[in-house]
This record gives structure tokens, C-alpha cells and sequence, in this order.
């Protein structure tokens, strides 16, 4: 099934020829021709983008981070500067 997204994408790409059919400038075969032309157009542009940002906002689950013994600092190593 086609998503409703892809659909109104595909219209938004022929909407020049939509236009061009209200002045009365084309055929209104010509402007199905292009908006059946933009569906699968508009399929493919859509899963790509899909594609891409399919892994944008998943959380794997975090690698424990290495634990740290905190160890007492030595009063002759805290007035060295670094």
C-alpha cells in the first residue's frame, strides 16, 4: 500500500502541472501522466530519506563505562600545575 506521505509528495511535484492545467495550458492526461511519473519518484525519494534516518533518536543499550577507584591526591601533586 502506498503511504499517504508519498502521495502527497507526489502531488506536491506535479502541482506545476496542476497549476498549468487551471490556466488551461495542458491536458489533464498530461498532468496524470506527470503525477504518476511523481508517485514512484516520490516513493523512492521518501525511502531514502527514510533509510537514512532510520537509526536518528535509537538508544542502544549503553556499554557500562570503565569503573575509577578514586584514590587520595598527595599534597605535593596538588600544587604542581599541570
Amino acid at each position: 500500500m502506498i503511504r499517504p506521505s508519498v502521495l502527497l509528495f507526489a502531488l506536491l511535484m506535479s502541482a506545476p502541472a496542476l497549476y498549468r492545467y487551471v490556466l488551461d495550458q495542458v491536458d489533464i492526461t498530461q498532468v496524470l501522466i506527470r503525477f504518476l511519473i511523481a508517485v514512484p519518484v516520490a516513493a523512492l525519494l521518501l525511502a531514502a530519506l527514510r533509510f537514512v534516518t532510520a537509526g536518528y533518536g535509537r538508544r542502544e543499550e549503553e556499554e557500562p563505562g570503565t569503573p575509577v577507584t578514586p584514590t587520595p591526591m598527595e599534597a605535593h601533586e596538588a600544587e604542581k600545575p599541570a
